[in-house]
């Protein structure tokens, strides 16, 4: 039974944070797909999401063109602003921030760059112990749950059929250390490339919430090709 939740209640703002932890971790969303996911009404589904926008915690997104393909007007997507997304518990704060700082005066760039190195070896760590655990995992599935461990909110999903790519996107709803990442991007290089270290190929991100962008996507080549990848990488070592 679907819960009406249009009267005014105690715990509104208990169901406006699910309605906005719904959005953090499946990306933008339509209100129906809301109410569906949280089994609430429509209406009081469109009550939370008016009252997250008008505290600036969401934003109201026009889908992407091609993404309808019904009848009438496509229905509007809902996106976390970088205010909802200061809504949810930050790993790093301004004293990480004033850590990274000092380190870049006391020990310049390579410092920062060796930090950053040494942070994303839990990339490395967790794709070992995942992979052993749960060998029936694509490389994409692997890496979204040892991401997830690590608070970023990862899923899965396939590449667009128009990119004509085969593999699967790896797309990162929540970072932790965004508000750092902003300022020092060598967090992202160092996670990308040890994302393609584990891969043994080369990946490139197309979009990381440091930089703006709604959602961190990175394109994963399916299994066959990364086998594919490696065996060329060790013949060429050899």
């Amino acid at each position: 039974m679907k819960i009406d939740e249009t009267a005014p209640r105690g715990d509104d703002r208990s169901t406006r944070q699910r309605v906005a932890r719904s959005i953090l971790v499946e990306g933008p969303s339509t209100a129906a797909a809301l109410a569906e996911r949280l089994d609430l009404t429509p209406a009081a589904v469109r009550r939370h999401l008016d009252q997250l926008v008008e505290d600036g915690a969401v934003e109201v997104r026009e889908p992407r063109p091609g993404a309808h393909r019904g009848r009438g007007r496509p229905a509007k997507l809902f996106a976390l602003t970088e205010r909802g997304r200061e809504g949810f518990d930050q790993q790093y704060d301004d004293l990480a921030v004033q850590a990274l700082r000092f380190v870049a005066e006391t020990a310049g760039e390579q410092g920062v760059r060796e930090f950053a190195h040494r942070r994303a070896a839990f990339i490395k760590q967790g794709f070992e112990a995942v992979s052993a655990t749960d060998p029936d995992l694509t490389p994409a599935q692997v890496l979204a749950r040892v991401f997830t461990d690590a608070g970023y909110a990862a899923s899965v999903k396939g590449l667009p059929a128009q990119s004509g790519a085969a593999g699967e996107q790896l797309c990162q709803q929540h970072c932790p250390v965004s508000h750092v990442a902003h300022e020092f991007p060598q967090l992202c290089e160092a996670e990308t490339a040890a994302i393609g270290e584990v891969l043994g190929t080369h990946v490139q991100r197309l979009a990381t919430i440091a930089h703006g962008d709604g959602v961190c996507t990175t394109c994963i080549p399916d299994a066959s090709q990364i086998s594919t990848m490696k065996q060329q990488k060790e013949r060429v070592t050899s």
